[in-house]
């Protein structure tokens, strides 16, 4: 798969590039905790190189994280080793297909992730398939709609040396939420955190 190929190969560089907003990333962690319990089951999708899942996963009784990069995974099984919990187990596996057999979940998570696949709205069903009644949907997503003239060629140029991922989907706000209430989810928290594009979403199955 091309996109994989890119992210096994970036790998490295992203394990140890910074947050770019720290702030917003610590302010929705801690949002996405209040909604957890010791005992639940949570699945993480794209989890890259696994830092959200090992800051879960002191937090919840399980944690299944996945991503299709098996480079990601190498490095999140790498600080797996170094931190030791038990609980947390890290699966090379696209994110139509992750957590399917370990289901149903307390929380499905996915922060940076839906924009990048193709068939965003079928991927959101699917996450919701995988919750248990009552259990939270939990994302953050880049939404570009407003920007696809300036980063739409941007992007094109990138991906021609190498830079950009395959799929990148120009979503807006309104269209999101719609895909989540379609899957049958009720929202209950939003926020745009860091603003302007990022969309933060909680939303519960009935």
């Amino acid at each position: 798969m091309a996109n994989a190929v890119f992210w096994d190969r970036i790998a490295r560089k992203y394990a140890s590039d910074p947050i770019k907003d720290p702030d917003s990333y610590e302010y929705t962690l801690a949002r996405s905790l209040s909604y957890l319990k010791s005992t639940d089951r949570v699945l993480e999708l794209g989890c890259g190189t696994g830092s959200t899942a090992l800051r879960v996963a002191p937090s919840v009784g399980e944690v299944v994280a996945s991503d299709f990069s098996g480079g990601m995974i190498e490095i999140a099984n790498e600080k797996l080793a170094a931190k030791g919990h038990q609980n947390l187990r890290f699966v090379q596996a696209p994110a139509m297909d992750a957590g399917q057999e370990d289901g149903p979940f307390d929380a499905v998570m996915a922060f940076n992730l839906i924009h990048l696949l193709p068939r965003p709205k079928d991927h959101i069903a699917a996450m919701a398939a995988r919750l248990k009644p009552g259990g939270f949907l939990i994302t953050k997503t880049p939404c570009l709609s407003k920007r696809a003239w300036l980063f739409g060629p941007m992007i094109a140029v990138m991906r021609l040396f190498g830079k950009a991922p395959g799929d990148l989907q120009f979503i807006s706000f309104g269209q999101y939420d719609d895909w989540i209430r379609e899957a049958g989810l009720e929202i209950l928290e939003t926020d745009v955190r860091p603003e302007p594009f990022s969309r933060y979403v909680v939303a519960r199955k009935p």
